[in-house]
């Protein structure tokens, strides 16, 4: 192999081993030199140049037994293993053939840091504890009341009891709501969130959303709408979820009045909702669309926009935040009016 060749190798991010069908190192290239150590060169047998091993002692060669076992492997997947020092490392193998079930003509190795893994790791870790803590506030309310209510029911009286099952009933939707959302969450992650879109006048459904919202607030939410219809091609229980969603959010992170406004888009049907907050910074304005993110100040899952992100998308919708002409923050969505699908 010429010095042109290798110095191809050497840009690669991941370490590279390469045998030949004798089991002697024929290539190592610069990332599996600083991985493995300088003491891996060319010539050297493979089965004592790749010094990995497992949590039990045991080391690469003598477990994957790349030259024997079934002459139909073509590979071995990535595995876990340790070097010397400790540092974990993910390894894949390629098992070379002429033909099937022919003899092995070179195996090939894949070395990379699992420093992306423990990243990885420590994001499902904090996924888990935010979860924990949002199902743990409204259970911590619900079992308390309800025990109150077991152990003190006859000195309870009417108002108070009413007072509690009130309260038992709100964090129950509350944790109701939260279930519903790691649902929407992984079935988005997943391509496989269920949709039934059809052709819709979008007004009623609009207005009925600002009404449901404005029974819960004392804050004044406005409407104005172009036209007396307005079509758009959307699953209307998912269309509802998002416009909620959007005008729920403007009430609690806001400030002033909530506006909302419909009208014609590019994709057919544009949807303004404005509030009269602080905004939000343009450099965080992508952060908004991510999984738990939170704007430091209130409470809440930090799903929300995530889902409204990824309803508003499945629809063949976009979504953009931008700067409300009176200050605060503008949510602008863009519906299909007709079927995109092909």
């Amino acid at each position: 192999m010429d010095t042109a060749d290798l110095a191809l190798w050497d840009t690669l991010p991941d370490g590279v081993v390469i045998a030949d069908a004798d089991g002697v190192v024929r290539l190592v290239n610069r990332a599996a030199r600083r991985l493995l150590g300088e003491a891996v060169t060319v010539g050297a047998a493979l089965k004592d140049a790749v010094p990995l091993q497992d949590q039990d002692a045991r080391d690469w060669y003598s477990v994957n037994q790349p030259y024997d076992g079934i002459d139909s492997r073509t590979g071995i997947p990535e595995q876990s293993w340790f070097l010397a020092d400790g540092t974990e490392v993910l390894v894949t193998g390629g098992i070379n053939r002429d033909e099937r079930h022919g003899p092995v003509q070179g195996v090939s190795l894949v070395i990379r840091s699992a420093r992306g893994r423990a990243r990885l790791d420590r994001e499902r870790s904090d996924l888990v504890a935010t979860v924990a803590h949002e199902l743990r506030s409204p259970l911590t309310g619900v079992k308390g009341f309800v025990t109150t209510l077991l152990s003190k029911w006859d000195r309870l009286n009417d108002a108070q009891k009413k007072l509690m099952l009130n309260t038992v009933n709100t964090d129950a939707e509350r944790l109701s709501r939260l279930i519903t959302e790691l649902l929407d969450v992984a079935r988005i992650d997943t391509g496989r969130l269920p949709l039934y879109p059809r052709e819709i006048d979008a007004i009623p459904l609009l207005e009925r959303v600002v009404e449901s919202v404005r029974a819960g607030t004392s804050r004044t939410i406005t409407t104005r709408h172009a036209a007396s219809e307005a079509a758009a091609f959307v699953d209307p229980d998912k269309f509802v979820q998002v416009i909620t969603n959007l005008v729920d959010n403007a009430v609690r992170h806001g400030e002033g009045e909530v506006s909302l406004t419909s009208g014609p888009g590019p994709l057919g049907l544009r949807i303004i909702v404005d509030d009269q907050g602080d905004g939000i910074e343009e450099a965080l304005r992508d952060r908004v669309f991510t999984k738990f993110w939170k704007d430091g100040v209130r409470g809440g899952s930090g799903l929300g926009m995530y889902i409204v992100n990824g309803l508003v998308r499945v629809h063949g919708g976009e979504l953009a935040i931008t700067d409300a002409p009176g200050g605060g923050a503008r949510i602008v969505v863009d519906w299909p009016s007709t079927d995109p699908r092909p």
